[in-house]
C-alpha cells in the first residue's frame, strides 16, 4: 500500500478512484483554507507590509482559480465538500490575520512554511493516483508550478531572516500537516 496524502496512513490500492475523490475534497478545502489565509494576510498588510499587496493578490487570485478548478471535479463526479471546508477557512483567516500582523517576513515564513508542506503532498498525490486516476492526477498536476511560484517568489523575501522562520515554520508546517490529516478522516 501507498502512503497517504498526510503522510502517515496507508493509502487505498491503486485504481480505486476513492481514494482520487477524497484526495480532492482535501485539496479543494486545502485551497479555500489558502485563498482565506490571503485574505487575511491582504487585510494586515495595507498597514504592515504595504509592498507586498499586489504579490498577495496575485497568489490569493491564483489559490481561487485552483479552488475552482478541484471544485469542478468533484461536482463532476457528484462529490460534496469536504467537512474541513469551513474550518479551513477560520484557520487560514485568522493564521493570515496574526501573522500579517508582525509584516513581510512573517507573511512570507507562513507561506513559504504552507506551500513547503502542500508541494510535498501535491507531488506525492500526483505519483499515487498517475495509474489510477488520471483526471484527479491531471487536476493536481495543473496547481503544481503556481504553488512552486508562491513558494520561490516569497522564500526571496526571507534571504536575511532567520528568526521569523525558525518561528513560525515548525508551527505553521505541523498545522498544515494536521488540517490534511483531519480533512482525509472526515
Amino acid at each position: 500500500m501507498a502512503e497517504s496524502a498526510a503522510g502517515t496512513t496507508p493509502l487505498a490500492p491503486s485504481g480505486d478512484t476513492e481514494l482520487g475523490g477524497r484526495i480532492l475534497k482535501v485539496n479543494h478545502a486545502g485551497e479555500h483554507g489558502a485563498v482565506h489565509i490571503y485574505a487575511g494576510q491582504i487585510a494586515m498588510a495595507r498597514f504592515f507590509a504595504p509592498g507586498m499587496l499586489s504579490e498577495l493578490a496575485r497568489f490569493k487570485a491564483d489559490e481561487e482559480r485552483h479552488r475552482a478548478l478541484f471544485w469542478a471535479e468533484l461536482q463532476r463526479r457528484g462529490r460534496p465538500r469536504c467537512r474541513s471546508y469551513r474550518l479551513c477557512a477560520l484557520g487560514g483567516y485568522v493564521l493570515g490575520l496574526v501573522t500579517g500582523l508582525f509584516g513581510e517576513r512573517a507573511i512570507a515564513a507562513t507561506t513559504v512554511a504552507v506551500e513547503r508542506v502542500v508541494l510535498r503532498h501535491l507531488i506525492h498525490q500526483l505519483h499515487s493516483l498517475a495509474s489510477s486516476d488520471p483526471a484527479a492526477s491531471t487536476a493536481i498536476s495543473t496547481i503544481v508550478e503556481e504553488e512552486q511560484q508562491h513558494h520561490d517568489v516569497t522564500a526571496d523575501h526571507l534571504t536575511t531572516d532567520r528568526f521569523w522562520s525558525r518561528l513560525l515554520s515548525p508551527v505553521v508546517s505541523a498545522s498544515t500537516e494536521t488540517v490534511i490529516w483531519l480533512g482525509m478522516r472526515l
